[in-house]
């Protein structure tokens, strides 16, 4: 990665990010658990957090436990915890602590407390994108060793699609030498089904100068099932078949092509008392089907927690590769890392 590329995420990152006024009439209601009723947006529900828009106080994070009902007029992708997925306004409910869905033109009352996620069905394109930027970095003087790490992920979110681009970039430089090098770009879509089950469909690219691999680019077909889906927690996994082409660092060695399996395994949790705790990890295992006897394995680990507000957060990125057969020329059968990062989250 050269200056120049450098420069450019340091821009994206650090520049002013867009702030789109809603033209949308605050109209949305939510009545609290001791009375009080609140007038603003509806911007969305996930991990137990609702974050509402008012005017005068901004953005606000509501805590689903504190909610008795709420109302909105907005089209709602609604998911339940056993996997059914509703689309539907929201109407108040007499009962505590459950709102009112419109389920095959027919009015049904659900507890708030099975609602796994909720977003508005949004117009605008950029409303229907979200996600998290993270830079970290370190110079030792000593050393002259500078080592810079930008990672992320933007969401698009659709009527039963979902569609992500997510990436990692890690790099270390010794005065004006690249010494170290690790990088995963991928973009995923999904096709969401009943009893909390997505098709997938992947294209990945990554370079990992410590394990020799110069480019490699994947193709997987799969499928993503929920074990465990809730207002605070969600544990999934991920079965695919991956079409893989590798080109190594070593100039003599040719580029090849393999047939691999691919099951990951990952675990998020979010505790939204403050203050406000997240984790992500997750488990990759690739075997090789084709060429000679290999496998790779993946390990990341993401805890963060919020400063100010929930839109920026602090904490670090731990990672680690393994390839039991690596390129010719390696550095090493291992690779792994650690990153502080600060944290932006989008919409």
């Amino acid at each position: 990665m050269n200056k120049a590329t450098i420069h450019i995420i340091l821009f994206l990152f650090f520049i002013v990010t867009p702030q789109i006024k809603g033209l949308a009439q605050k109209t949305d209601t939510i009545v609290h658990v001791n009375g009080n009723v609140l007038k603003g947006d509806f911007k969305k529900m996930e991990y137990g957090i609702i974050t509402w828009k008012m005017d005068g106080m901004g953005t606000i994070n509501v805590e689903q436990p504190f909610i008795d009902t709420f109302i909105s007029k907005k089209q709602f992708e609604i998911v339940m915890k056993n996997g059914l997925i509703y689309y539907s306004s929201l109407e108040a409910s007499d009962s505590n602590r459950e709102v009112i869905i419109l389920v095959d033109g027919q009015k049904e009352s659900i507890y708030i407390d099975d609602i796994v996620e909720a977003h508005p069905i949004k117009n605008k394109f950029w409303m229907k994108i979200s996600g998290n930027l993270s830079l970290g970095g370190n110079y030792s003087k000593g050393s002259n060793l500078t080592t810079i790490a930008f990672s992320g992920n933007l969401d698009y979110r659709n009527k039963k699609t979902f569609y992500q681009t997510n990436w990692n970039l890690n790099t270390s430089y010794q005065g004006d030498s690249l010494t170290a090098l690790n990088t995963n770009i991928n973009l995923q879509w999904q096709r969401m089904f009943k009893n909390q089950w997505s098709s997938l469909i992947l294209v990945g690219m990554s370079q990992n100068l410590q394990l020799g691999t110069k480019r490699r680019f994947d193709l997987s077909l799969g499928g993503v099932k929920d074990i465990i889906y809730n207002t605070w927690n969600r544990f999934y996994v991920t079965a695919a078949l991956s079409g893989i082409t590798e080109t190594p660092y070593e100039p003599s060695n040719a580029s090849q092509q393999d047939l691999a399996g691919a099951i990951s395994v990952a675990y998020e949790i979010y505790k939204y008392t403050s203050p406000k705790i997240s984790l992500q990890t997750n488990l990759n295992f690739i075997p090789y089907f084709t060429g000679e006897e290999r496998y790779r394995a993946a390990y990341n680990l993401n805890p963060s927690i919020s400063i100010l507000n929930n839109n920026f957060k602090v904490g670090f990125n731990f990672y680690f590769n393994y390839d039991s057969n690596p390129a010719e020329g390696s550095l090493s059968n291992d690779d792994y890392g650690i990153n502080l990062q600060l944290t932006y989250s989008l919409h």
